[in-house]
C-alpha cells in the first residue's frame, strides 16, 4: 500500500518542488505566461481529449457535477459558520473553503491513483467547480463577474464542446484528436510546476491560526464529499473521486482574487500556504481510504 501511495503522490510533489525550486533559485518563470496557456489552451484541450478518450456516461458526468454543487454548498455553510467563528470575513473564508485545488492536485493526483476513467471524474468535478469559481467566487471576493465574461471563458467553451461528446456519443475526427490528446499533455505538468512557482511566492505569517484554518478546509472538505456520495449513492470510484477533490487545500487563485479585491490577501495565503502543507499528511491518508 505505501508503495502505491508513493507512486501517487511522489510525481505531484517532484514536479510541484521544481516549481518551488526553481522560484526560489531566482531564475525568471513567466507565471502570467504560463496560467494563460494553461488557462486558454492546455486545460480546454485536457478536457475535450480526456472525455473524448474514456467515453465518461451521461449519468456518471451529470451526478459528479451535482455532487460538486453539494459539495460547493456544503462548505459555503461551513465557510459562514467558521467565519463567525474566527472572526474572519466571510469574504475571506468562503471563498477558500468552497473552492480547492481541484486543477492543479487534483487532477493529476487522481490520474495516478485511479487512470483514465478517475481522471475523466475528477474533470467533471473541476469543469463545475471552475464554473462557479469564475462567477460566483469572483463575486463573493469582490471583483467583477458577467455573463459575457463567463460565455468567453475557454473552460466553459470546452464544456460546451464536451457535451456532445458525452451526451451524444461523438467522436472527434482523428486529427483533432490526436490535437488535442498533444496539447492536452502539457497541462498537469505546467500546472504543477506554477502551483509550486505560486507557493514560493507566499510567506506565511499567524502559522498556528492558518493550519488550524486549513486543516478545517481539508478535513471538513472530505468529510462532506464523503456525505454527498453516500446520499447520492455513488459507486465506488466516483465516490473515491468525489472525497479526493473535495479534500484538496485552497486553491492559489483564491489568493490571486484577493490580491486583486485587496480583501485580507494575507490570511487567504496563509490558507493557501498551510492547507497545502497539511495535504502531504491528509491526502496520503484520503489516498489509502480511496485505494
Amino acid at each position: 500500500m505505501l508503495a502505491s501511495l508513493f507512486a501517487v503522490l511522489a510525481p505531484v510533489f517532484i514536479v510541484a518542488g521544481i516549481g518551488y525550486g526553481w522560484a526560489r533559485s531566482g531564475i525568471d518563470y513567466p507565471t502570467e505566461f504560463i496560467a494563460r496557456l494553461v488557462m486558454n489552451i492546455g486545460t480546454p484541450a485536457l478536457v475535450l481529449s480526456t472525455l473524448s478518450r474514456t467515453k465518461l456516461d451521461q449519468s456518471a458526468f451529470t451526478n459528479m457535477a451535482l455532487a460538486c454543487v453539494l459539495c460547493m454548498a456544503g462548505m459555503a455553510l461551513v465557510g459562514l459558520l467558521v467565519s463567525r467563528l474566527s472572526g474572519l470575513h466571510w469574504r475571506v473564508l468562503l471563498p477558500a473553503f468552497m473552492y480547492p485545488n481541484t486543477g492543479n492536485m487534483g487532477l493529476p493526483i487522481s490520474l495516478y491513483a485511479f487512470g483514465e476513467h478517475g481522471l475523466a471524474l475528477a474533470v467533471a468535478f473541476f469543469l463545475t467547480l471552475s464554473i462557479f469559481q469564475f462567477t460566483v467566487g469572483i463575486a463573493v471576493a469582490g471583483g467583477a463577474s458577467s455573463f459575457k465574461a463567463l460565455l468567453r471563458n475557454p473552460i466553459v467553451i470546452s464544456l460546451a464542446g464536451a457535451m456532445p461528446i458525452i451526451f451524444l456519443q461523438w467522436e472527434l475526427p482523428k486529427w483533432l484528436a490526436n490535437t488535442v490528446n498533444l496539447l492536452g499533455g502539457m497541462t498537469i505538468p505546467l500546472m504543477l510546476l506554477t502551483l509550486g512557482v505560486s507557493l514560493a511566492s507566499i510567506r506565511l505569517q499567524q502559522v498556528g491560526k492558518g493550519m488550524l484554518l486549513g486543516g478545517l478546509r481539508i478535513v471538513l472538505g472530505g468529510a462532506v464529499g464523503w456525505a454527498v456520495g453516500e446520499l447520492l449513492d455513488l459507486e465506488t470510484m466516483a465516490k473515491a473521486i468525489l472525497v479526493l477533490q473535495s479534500s484538496m487545500p485552497v486553491a492559489v487563485f483564491n489568493y490571486l482574487l484577493a490580491v486583486r479585491a485587496k480583501r485580507s490577501p494575507e490570511e487567504v495565503a496563509n490558507l493557501v500556504m498551510c492547507s497545502t502543507i497539511l495535504s502531504f499528511v491528509w491526502l496520503p491518508l484520503v489516498l489509502a481510504w480511496g485505494l
